[in-house]
């Protein structure tokens, strides 16, 4: 996690108006999304505990710094050249429930394995970022469930409202942000403990891999483990090590959300005393969902104004007209490192809409990050009930998309996954072989199925096949396409 302690973020309350607009938007004020259409967010019955919770959270300190957010936004720009490659990662939905140091610490040592992994195969730096530390608001399909005869608001996240199915949970109360806030800040301070303390050390991270591949199901990635154990013992050979190499024993590690609950981001949103400019002190990064991306929406007039990276969910309903309009207004000064497209369309769909958005970036000449989300345009219902993923279908939407980008000469930058360090049964396949009948077992999640651990690390090991071949120009060795 970076540590930046050279700029103070102050409240954008605390200084004198003119500040409180940004020299990047000189049109845009805290306060301006709240005239806008808003979707997706809740109707709190009673505005003064509201107003009561948001005067609290802006006098909290923010919860990332300005600098770090800069410096993510530099690792995307190199992402966006080819020159790094995104790894995105995290809940769902995260829990007030099942918030333990040990959830967070699983979760960080899955993504470092995963890290590693990806580095092999795309012989580049992976820039780490969680969904993680404020990933507690999710955008719901319909405004109410019906269970047993019942119909109830839907469950929002753990943020709003509660996931029990009665009516005083499901009540939006503005006190969960002030839980939120807490619960995000101690997993920052684990987060950053866990990535400068040691735990990262990169040859306690190839130990974990040679695990995974021990077992007799992981036989076919045993030789990309043994090539990464080469390289380690190779170095350690030569005098490079943790302790002579500072980089080996420590991981920079980002947080990002999706921006959707604005009441909390607007009271988290600080001005960046060594610019001036207004920035998201929510965490490093925030997207802006499939069903939040209206260009007149509240959703897209507060982003704009902050100087985060941005992320941009653009699923099968998306058109160049409105990619154009959300480019335009998201990154006007078509700032590298600033826009992340996060492609997600299901399996099978990639080659229908992923091109023309690529041709529309191109024909723009507009600095993107392209990332691919195969998770939510694979979502069905088992014959058990339970909504899953298949692991099969996740991995042919990723090979799709870095086939379009190849077929377009364009950089397939990064990839977005729902997933845990938790040893869950919600998507089916994998090595391990998950099935239908298993997923009641270890069915955990609040709201989207996840990769478990094991699925998450082979996943890894395909990507990074997907990246070789790329590079090398060779063909994809690990399995045959799906």
């Amino acid at each position: 996690m970076p540590q930046d302690t050279s700029s103070t973020a102050m409240p954008l309350s605390a200084k004198t108006e003119a500040p409180r607009r940004s020299a990047g938007a000189p049109d845009w004020s805290r306060q301006g999304w709240r005239t806008r259409p808003r979707v997706q967010m809740p109707d709190y019955p009673d505005a003064a505990p509201l107003n009561a919770v948001e005067a609290q959270l802006s006098r909290f300190p923010p919860l990332v710094f300005a600098g770090e957010a800069r410096r993510l936004k530099a690792h995307l720009a190199d992402a966006a050249a080819g020159r790094a490659f995104l790894l995105q990662g995290g809940d769902c939905a995260e829990s007030f429930a099942e918030f333990s140091a040990d959830n967070i610490r699983d979760t960080f040592k899955v993504m470092l394995q995963m890290a590693v992994v990806l580095t092999w195969g795309a012989q580049m730096p992976v820039v780490k970022v969680g969904r993680m530390a404020g990933q507690f608001a999710k955008p719901r399909s319909a405004p109410t469930e019906v269970m047993g005869g019942v119909e109830l608001p839907s469950y929002r996240g753990d943020i709003i409202n509660g996931f029990d199915f009665t009516d005083a949970a499901r009540v939006p109360d503005p006190q969960r942000m002030l839980q939120a806030y807490t619960q995000a800040a101690a997993s920052l301070n684990l987060l950053r403990a866990f990535s400068t303390g040691g735990y990262a050390d990169i040859h306690r991270v190839q130990s974990w891999i040679a695990d995974f591949t021990g077992g007799p199901e992981a036989a076919e990635y045993r030789a990309i483990a043994d090539r990464i154990s080469d390289a380690m013992a190779f170095m350690q050979a030569a005098g490079v090590s943790s302790e002579t190499a500072h980089e080996l024993g420590t991981v920079e590690f980002y947080t990002s959300h999706e921006a959707l609950l604005l009441e909390y981001e607007e009271a988290l949103a600080r001005i960046d005393s060594t610019t001036g400019l207004p920035v998201a002190g929510s965490g490093h990064m925030l997207w802006i969902g499939d069903r939040t991306r209206q260009p007149d929406g509240a959703h897209v007039e507060f982003l704009r104004g902050v100087q985060n990276p941005i992320g941009l969910k653009c699923g099968p309903s998306i058109s160049e007209d409105d990619l154009k309009r959300l480019i335009a207004t998201l990154n006007p000064t078509n700032e590298a490192g600033r826009l992340t497209l996060i492609a997600r369309f299901g399996a099978g769909k990639v080659g229908d809409h992923l091109p023309r958005l690529i041709r529309t970036v191109q024909a723009e000449g507009a600095n993107v990050l392209w990332c691919c989300d195969p998770m939510h345009g694979n979502t069905i219902k088992a014959a058990s009930g339970y909504k899953t993923r298949q692991f099969d279908q996740v991995l042919r939407e990723v090979r799709e998309f870095f086939a379009v980008h190849a077929a377009e000469g364009s950089v397939p930058g990064g990839v977005h996954f729902e997933m845990t360090g938790q040893d869950v049964t919600e998507c089916t396949g994998g090595v391990r072989a998950v099935t239908d009948e298993d997923l009641s077992s270890r069915y955990h999640t609040a709201c989207d199925p996840r990769l478990n651990a094991s699925q998450s690390l082979e996943l890894a090991f395909l990507v990074a096949e997907e990246l070789r071949a790329r590079r090398t120009g060779t063909p994809v060795g690990l399995r045959d396409a799906v």
